[in-house]
């Protein structure tokens, strides 16, 4: 069943480049996704939304998550705030 994955991110002053150009660098060939969208929420406010095949693709590309995190993390203010989970209801 497919999943999405969701974090919230605040950028610290001037550093939005340093933020995008780090999510720009990342190989995003991991296995069982299928789509990765960063969204920005407002100033200094984003998200990404990430879509797996299902949760378990998603959790084995955990590692690979908090490594990329890892290369950007100076760049933040707090901490990020990720929720996850299996699609229960199609929509569209």
């Amino acid at each position: 069943m497919t999943a999405f994955n969701a974090v919230r991110f605040k950028v610290k002053p001037g550093r939005d480049q340093e933020f995008l150009d780090a999510h720009k660098a990342v190989d995003r060939s991991w296995p069982g996704m299928r789509s990765a969208n960063l969204i920005q929420t407002g100033e200094g406010s984003y998200c990404i939304i990430g879509e797996w095949e299902d949760m378990d693709a998603m959790a084995a590309a955990r590692p690979n998550m908090i490594a990329t995190l890892d290369t950007f993390r100076d760049c933040l203010e707090g901490d990020t705030d990720p929720v996850s989970g299996p699609v229960v209801l199609e929509l569209k």
